[in-house]
């Protein structure tokens, strides 16, 4: 039985930029702007495999039969509050796909993932979904944003992070195999709060200047 794949995107420009994002004293400008150039970069290698179809079109010499991208087909699924930050800068390679959210808090004390909120385009069954969410640390947000964006029954599932922890990855493959991860980089550990280390800290009292 082959092993969940995990993808790390190791791009010299994803990864120039993901140590300059780490860095404890960016401002939240710099951040969120590091974040957008960060998901730009990674949908390329998201996308490698999305659908295309063929138009004809005509050049200033001729007519041809070309490739575009079935856009209306995929749905980003932003893990609210920090996908957010992930979000924008895949819609701005891929304007025409549909967007869905999934609204979770991670419990303080027991550290499990509580839903607040779920809304999805219609007719999940005919799109791909790609969740997204900066940091895959217990893997309990992500497991339960999956299971409930399974139950839409899209055509196919990536989860698209920024960061991801051995302990998360573990975990979320034990609940879903089938689902790929895209991430910049697998960290070290988690600490006792459940924080990636060495990490970036919260993505989104960063993204979004709170604490």
């Amino acid at each position: 039985m082959s092993s969940p794949a995990v993808h790390v995107v190791d791009h010299p420009l994803v990864q120039h930029k993901l140590t300059l994002l780490r860095q404890k004293d960016r401002s939240t400008n710099s951040f969120r702007r590091l974040l957008h150039e960060i998901s730009m970069l990674m949908a390329y290698e998201v996308t490698r495999d999305m659908p295309t179809q063929l138009i004809e079109i005509e050049t200033p010499l001729a007519r041809m039969t070309a490739p575009v991208i079935d856009g209306k087909k995929t749905v980003f699924v932003s893990v609210m509050r920090a996908g957010a930050g992930l979000l924008d800068g895949m819609l701005e390679v891929v304007p025409g796909a549909r967007v869905g959210h999934v609204g979770l808090y991670r419990d303080p004390k027991t550290l499990v993932a509580v839903e607040y909120y779920f809304k999805m385009p219609h007719e999940m069954h005919e799109r791909d979904a790609i969740v997204l969410d900066p940091m895959l640390a217990t893997g309990n947000s992500a497991v339960a944003a999956v299971d409930r964006l399974k139950e839409t029954g899209p055509k196919s599932i990536r989860y698209v992070c920024l960061l991801a922890a051995p302990e998360g990855l573990a975990n979320f493959h034990a609940h879903h195999p089938d689902v790929p991860v895209y991430t910049a980089a697998v960290d070290e550990r988690l600490d006792e709060h459940g924080y990636i280390v060495p990490g970036l800290g919260d993505a989104g009292d960063r993204l979004f200047g709170t604490k």
